[in-house]
């Protein structure tokens, strides 16, 4: 039923690791409360702005090849999740059915559940991507500060809520992940990648079909709970303080990354703006200003 999972068993020497470290033990776990978790997230606050503050007036630092394995074990380590994750779900989805692959409480196994322990962990370690942006005195984007950070915070509350339907939101989050870093490390090595537009276009894809799927389970949950005479297939596993937040989160990442898009991609570069007018001013003032600007003009498009 599980055979990259069977097979890490089998030939993969791993260490007797407790209880509270292969499954989700609230006050044993680590960062499994909120005066874990908070001061933790503040503290990387802390961390990145005064980093950024101790260097401004020095010069930029670049760990390369730390970097670089930051992001293979992130890239690697992403895809491993991944298979392993969707190995354990799509055999249910088949047997039972969509809905049921996403509201029954069935959806919770014991292997999941050490699957998202991991990848909450993982959040804490993709921490460090803005350590590096600081210490190459990179800007500090809010959006990028905000979706760390928050996102820590969003798999901490959907571990504590035990929502059956996160298995689609991790999933295609630990893909474009799996693209993301690799991305990172291969420019971090001088490679030219020409589809870095095309990953921010995925995790807007990614965003619009997890509200599909929070939404949804969110909906059947009141509906069957509270509404019961709107249609609904039943209710949904998982807390409602739970869902609420994850829904109000990633519908917040969407408007975000949209505006980010339009911004990066879709608005002229305000260099490019002035050249522009420039030409335009010196053609309108003389033919051959003309005939000469019209000739840089098709050769900069």
């Amino acid at each position: 039923m599980a055979p990259l999972a069977d097979f890490i068993l089998a030939h993969v020497p791993l260490p007797t690791l407790p209880y509270y470290l292969t499954s989700y033990v609230k006050g044993k776990t680590p960062l499994s409360t909120p005066w874990e978790v908070f001061p933790t997230l503040l503290a990387y606050l802390v961390i990145i702005f005064s980093t950024q503050a101790f260097m401004k007036d020095r010069a930029p630092f670049r760990p390369q090849r730390l970097f670089q394995l930051h992001n293979v074990i992130l890239s690697g380590g992403s895809l491993l999740l991944m298979v392993l994750i969707l190995e354990e779900v799509i055999p249910m989805v088949f047997k039972n059915g969509v809905f049921f692959g996403m509201c029954s409480t069935d959806m919770w196994t014991s292997h999941l559940e050490f699957y998202y322990l991991v990848n909450y962990f993982f959040k804490y370690l993709e921490l460090l991507d803005t350590v590096f942006l600081a210490l190459k005195k990179k800007p500090l984007a809010f959006l990028h500060v905000f979706h760390h950070s928050a996102t820590a915070l969003l798999c901490y509350t959907q571990l504590n809520g035990k929502t059956s339907v996160q298995w689609i939101p991790i999933s295609i989050n630990l893909a474009v992940h799996v693209l993301m870093y690799y991305y990172y490390y291969a420019t971090a090595g001088g490679a030219k990648i020409w589809w870095k537009k095309y990953l921010t276009t995925m995790q807007i894809v990614q965003f619009v079909i997890d509200l599909f799927a929070v939404y949804f389970a969110t909906y059947n949950y009141y509906a069957a709970n509270y509404f019961p005479h709107l249609p609904n297939f039943g209710t949904c596993a998982g807390t409602e303080s739970a869902a609420v937040f994850g829904c109000l989160l990633l519908s917040s990442y969407l408007g975000l990354f949209i505006d980010f898009y339009i911004q990066t991609y879709k608005k002229p570069a305000k260099g490019k703006a002035v050249a522009n007018g420039k030409a335009n001013g010196k053609a309108n003032g003389n033919g051959v200003a003309n005939g000469k600007a019209n000739g840089h003009a098709s050769k900069s498009e």
